[in-house]
C-alpha cells in the first residue's frame, strides 16, 4: 500500500512551483522512474529519498527541480512530440534533469544529443557510474522496472563483446581478440615470402598438391590459421546469439566483414576436401588464392577496438554526400584535361605526337597523378601547350581537392569527440568496477 493521505484517488507533484496532478494508478507505471519509485514508498522516510518535502495533508510531493525542464520531459513520456532542450537552458543542466527523473541520452533527438556529446566534451564533464542512466543502464530506464536476471546476464555478455571498454572483461576479450588478428595477418604475409614458400614446398610433393592448397593441421602456418579461424567463428556466433535484434545483427558494415573475413577459409577446406589431392586441385588453385586473400578483411576488425578506425568510418558515413561531391569534380576535371591533352600531345601533329597520349583513356592516367600532385613521371607531356595545360591541370586539382575537404575535417573532428566521450564514459565504468 502506497504511503500517503488515505481515500486519495490523486497525488500532486509540485516540481519548482509548477503542480502536476496524477491519479494513484497512474503513479505505479508511470514512463518516469523517480515518480514510479512513489507507489512503492511504505514511510515518510522512504518518501523523502525520492523527492524534497511532503505534504501529507494535501497529499502533495515537493521537487527542487528546473519547471520548465520537466515540463518538456513530462510532455514526451506522455507522447506529445520529442525530447529536445528546453530554450535558454545549458544543454548539461537540462542533461542532469533527465537523469534526476530517470532518462538518458538516447532518449534525445539525434541533433540534440550531438549538442550534448559536443558540450560534455568541451568542458570535460563527466557523470559518474552512480548516477542513474548516466552509463545507460538497464535498472535505469524509465518506468523503474527492474530487469529478469537472465536479460541483464544478456546485457551484459552483449557489452562485454560489443563494447570493449564497457568492463574490465571487455578489454581482456578485445585484448585476445586483436592478438589473434595481428597473428593472422602476420602469419598471411609471411606465407606469401619465397623462403617460406619454399620451405613448405619441399614438405610436399609438388606433383600432388599446389602450393597454395588449403591443408589446414598439416603446416604450422595451417594449425595457426585453423586457430584464429575457430577463435573468430566462436566469438561471432556468440555476438550472434546475445544481439538484441537478429537482423539488425546481420546488416551491420561490421558484422558482414567479419562473414567476409570468415566464410573464404571454410571455403577453400571445402573446395580442397571434394576437389582431392590430385590435378583437380590445380583448375581450383587460382580460387583458392583469392579466397585466402580475402582474410586481409580481418584487419578491418580491429575497427571494433580502436577509435581512430571507427571516426573514419563514421565519417565515411556522415559524408558520403561530400564523397561524390569530391569525385564528381574530379570525373568532370579528368574528362575535360584528358580530352584537351590528347588533343594537344597527339592530336594536332602526327608526326611528332607524344605516343604517351595515342588515346583519351591513355591520358586520363596522367590527368589524375597530376592533379593529385603524385607526378610517377611514367608520362609528361613534350609539347609548350601541352606543358602549360598540365600546370593548369595540377593547380585545379589543389582547388578541386580542397574544397570539400573542409567539411570533411569538421565532421571527423566532431565523430572523434563523439566516439572519445562514449569510450570515456565506458571508461569510468570500468575504473569504477576495478575498484569495487
Amino acid at each position: 500500500m502506497t504511503f500517503g493521505r488515505s481515500g486519495a484517488a490523486s497525488v500532486v507533484l509540485n516540481v519548482g512551483g509548477a503542480r502536476y496532478s496524477l491519479s494513484r494508478e497512474l503513479l505505479k507505471d508511470f514512463p518516469l522512474r523517480r515518480v514510479s519509485r512513489l507507489h512503492g514508498c511504505r514511510s515518510e522516510r522512504d518518501v523523502l529519498e525520492v523527492c524534497d518535502d511532503y505534504d501529507r495533508e494535501r497529499n502533495e510531493y515537493f521537487f527542487d527541480r528546473h519547471s520548465e525542464a520537466f515540463g518538456f520531459i513530462l510532455l514526451y513520456v506522455r507522447g506529445h512530440g520529442k525530447l529536445r532542450f528546453a530554450p535558454r537552458m545549458c544543454e548539461l543542466s537540462f542533461y542532469n534533469e533527465m537523469i534526476y527523473w530517470g532518462l538518458e541520452g538516447a532518449h534525445l533527438e539525434y541533433c540534440c544529443q550531438r549538442r550534448l556529446d559536443d558540450r560534455m566534451s568541451d568542458t570535460y564533464t563527466f557523470y559518474t557510474a552512480e548516477e542513474p542512466g548516466a552509463l545507460g543502464r538497464d535498472d535505469a530506464r524509465p518506468g523503474g522496472a527492474e530487469a529478469p536476471t537472465s536479460r541483464r546476464w544478456l546485457e551484459r555478455m552483449r557489452r562485454t563483446f560489443e563494447e570493449p571498454t564497457s568492463s574490465l572483461a571487455a578489454q581482456i576479450l578485445a585484448s585476445v581478440s586483436v592478438v589473434f588478428v595481428i597473428v593472422s595477418m602476420v602469419v598471411l604475409c609471411a606465407s606469401t615470402l619465397p623462403d617460406w614458400r619454399a620451405a613448405a614446398a619441399d614438405n610436399r610433393s609438388l606433383d600432388d598438391r599446389s602450393r597454395y592448397s588449403a591443408s589446414p593441421g598439416r603446416e604450422p602456418s595451417g594449425i595457426i590459421e585453423a586457430i584464429c579461424i575457430g577463435w573468430f567463428t566462436a566469438e561471432c556466433i556468440v555476438r550472434f546469439i546475445v544481439s538484441k535484434n537478429k537482423c539488425e545483427f546481420v546488416k551491420r558494415p561490421l558484422n558482414i566483414i567479419d562473414l567476409l573475413a570468415i566464410t573464404p577459409y571454410y571455403i577453400s577446406v571445402l573446395m580442397t576436401v571434394f576437389t582431392g589431392e590430385n590435378s583437380q586441385l590445380q583448375r581450383a588453385g587460382v580460387t583458392l588464392r583469392v579466397l585466402r586473400m580475402m582474410r586481409i578483411f580481418w584487419v578491418i576488425k580491429l575497427a571494433r577496438h580502436f577509435i581512430g578506425l571507427q571516426t573514419l568510418g563514421l565519417t565515411l558515413k556522415r559524408c558520403y554526400r561530400e564523397m561524390v561531391m569530391l569525385l564528381v569534380f574530379i570525373c568532370v576535371a579528368m574528362a575535360i584535361f584528358s580530352a584537351l591533352s590528347q588533343l594537344l600531345e597527339h592530336g594536332l601533329d602526327l608526326e611528332t605526337s607524344n605516343k604517351d597520349f595515342a588515346s583519351i583513356p591513355a591520358a586520363c592516367w596522367w590527368v589524375i597523378i597530376s592533379m593529385t600532385t603524385v607526378g610517377y613521371g611514367d608520362m609528361y607531356p613534350i609539347t609548350v601547350p601541352g606543358r602549360i595545360l598540365g600546370g593548369v591541370c595540377v593547380v585545379s586539382g589543389i582547388v578541386l581537392l580542397a574544397l570539400p575537404i573542409t567539411f570533411i575535417y569538421h565532421s571527423f573532428v566532431q565523430c572523434y569527440h563523439e566516439l572519445k566521450f562514449r569510450s570515456a564514459r565506458y571508461s569510468r565504468s570500468l575504473s569504477a568496477e576495478f575498484l569495487n
